[in-house]
């Protein structure tokens, strides 16, 4: 069958629009030998999660959970500020839009971070590039606990979306890249639910310190403590499997300009894929930042209510996420990744209406789990969507990559949707008031019909077996022992051994059709 590469763009696009409507799901995949190719599968009933949950060992259990808990730290982080616009307003003197430019440059500046942790990450193992992070993650979440004036909580702001920017891609790929296939779209979902998970403690913490504009730092010292907590969590825990085995062979990680070579590979390879991905997640960005950040305050300033009942309402609504995420990421695993967001993005727009026009707290919070239930159901599919789009020998630092460079684009969301509403007014609740809800109501319909459109004209790999093939630096270091060998000639035996071990990975074609299983068993 006709490999993805060998088919004009338009006509892989038109082609993957088509099959959403066929019952058989048309997907790419990628075997053992990291040879790609187009299958037609037949939907899979799920199976009962407990019997998917059963499945992984006590260690695979181990990796997902502190990968789980370094990316619930990262998101309250992220939100024990966003949750508390109103608060650091009143606080340093600011409006709420000079406010969320602290969340404009945070996700501006998540990109490099993503660049540098998630190299490293699929460079020197996961280990310490994430405890590095987590650490840093927590002293600049102290840092702007003592930031005295609004600029120094601006820079600081900044520093700190660096250091957000390198959890995901770590953090996806320690918990997501040993488990079993059948379980990945449950997990995905359960892993993905940990950023509306930490908006949900943010949001308990921020009731439980009431209103007042100084306690907003208690939320920021609860955060600094899960991040370095994640930090330390993982530091108990070994190096992933794929990096052990480079370890026990003495090969500690290849040159640098090597192992850039091997990543302008990927790109020159990939780039219409990475350019797919990108602009993916530039919309599902935008698509979680409009309908989260303002939120709270929405609530607090259209309708009226006190930070207990926003708080409550918040609650509420990101209970929904997570279990949205859940229930769509073990869906998924039968209707497809693709449909199974596309789907979510249509019957979102549906219920808007119910998320931003009552009055009363029931309703309101009834609406906002609703909604929140498909934005956060789209999104639980998205780390093992991401994971199997990615070249298998770059699991950390392209889904971390695409992710954070879809955060830059979409930075401005909060910031948008903050100075439109404060410019123009509705009537609501007996008096004009600020239009965080028309305005937000706008804004996520137009994202959620995007995002329909542009993951079904995109490409699939449910079932890649991506977990059989090494990780990069592995393959680095193998292509400079070959590197060595052709260019010494005073040590024949040395020669014959570096020649042996590069056959394992493949020194010609037929070596690889021969030794494929043997090679990927021994890389894993």
């Amino acid at each position: 069958m006709e490999t993805p590469e060998k088919t004009p763009l338009m006509a892989q696009a038109r082609q993957q629009f088509l099959d959403l409507f066929r019952w058989k799901q048309r997907v790419s995949i990628i075997d053992e030998n990291g040879n790609e190719k187009i299958e037609y599968q037949s939907p899979v009933v799920p199976t009962n999660p407990v019997t998917l949950l059963w499945q992984l060992t006590a260690k695979q259990w181990l990796f997902y959970w502190t990968g789980f808990f370094c990316w619930f730290g990262d998101a309250f982080d992220f939100h024990a500020l966003s949750i508390q616009t109103s608060k650091l307003s009143a606080f340093y003197g600011v409006t709420k839009s000079d406010v969320s430019t602290a969340i404009t440059l945070t996700l501006l500046l998540r990109s490099v971070g993503a660049v540098f942790f998630g190299i490293a990450g699929d460079y020197f193992g996961r280990k310490y590039p994430m405890v590095l992070n987590m650490f840093l993650l927590g002293a600049l979440q102290i840092g702007s606990i003592y930031a005295t004036t609004f600029n120094q909580f601006l820079a600081t702001r900044a520093l700190f979306g660096i250091a957000m920017g390198g959890v995901f891609g770590n953090a996806a790929a320690m918990a997501l890249e040993n488990v079993p296939a059948e379980a990945r779209g449950i997990l995905s979902g359960i892993f993905q639910s940990g950023y509306s998970f930490g908006y949900v403690i943010a949001a308990c913490v921020n009731l439980g310190v009431g209103g007042a504009p100084d306690s907003w730092r208690t939320a920021f010292w609860v955060g600094a403590g899960l991040s370095f907590s994640g930090g330390i969590l993982r530091l108990l825990f070994p190096e992933s499997k794929q990096f052990i085995e480079k370890k026990k062979s003495g090969n500690k990680g290849g040159a640098t300009n090597a192992f850039l070579r091997e990543f302008k590979k990927m790109i020159k390879k990939e780039w219409q894929r990475v350019l797919y991905t990108i602009v993916l997640m530039a919309i599902f960005n935008f698509y979680s930042h409009t309908t989260q950040d303002s939120y709270t305050t929405f609530l607090l300033t259209q309708k009226r209510m006190n930070n207990s009942l926003a708080s409550k309402a918040s609650i509420l609504m990101k209970t929904g996420a997570c279990v949205g995420g859940t229930t769509v990421g073990w869906a998924s695993q039968f209707f497809g990744r693709r449909r199974s967001i596309a789907v979510c993005g249509i019957l979102c727009c549906c219920i808007i209406p119910a998320w931003v026009l009552p009055d009363s707290f029931g309703a309101l919070a009834t609406g906002g789990f609703i909604l929140q239930f498909f934005v956060q159901g789209a999104w639980g599919v998205i780390p093992i969507h991401l994971s199997e789009l990615s070249p298998p020998a770059f699991r950390a630092s392209f889904p971390g990559l695409t992710y954070q460079l879809g955060n830059m684009i979409s930075s401005p969301a909060a910031q948008i949707v903050n100075e439109i509403s404060e410019r123009t007014t509705v009537f609501d609740v007996g008096a004009r008031r600020q239009a965080y809800g028309p305005t937000m109501a706008i804004a996520t319909a137009i994202i959620s019909l995007l995002l329909t459109f542009w993951i079904s004209i995109g490409p699939e790999r449910k079932g890649s077996h991506f977990e059989t093939v090494a990780a990069a630096g592995a393959e680095v270091n193998l292509g400079e022992q070959q590197h060595k060998h052709e260019n010494t000639a005073d040590s024949p035996a040395e020669d014959q051994s570096a020649l042996e071990k590069s056959s394992l990975h493949g020194s010609s074609e037929d070596e690889k059709k021969d030794d494929g299983l043997q090679t990927q068993t021994k890389d894993v």
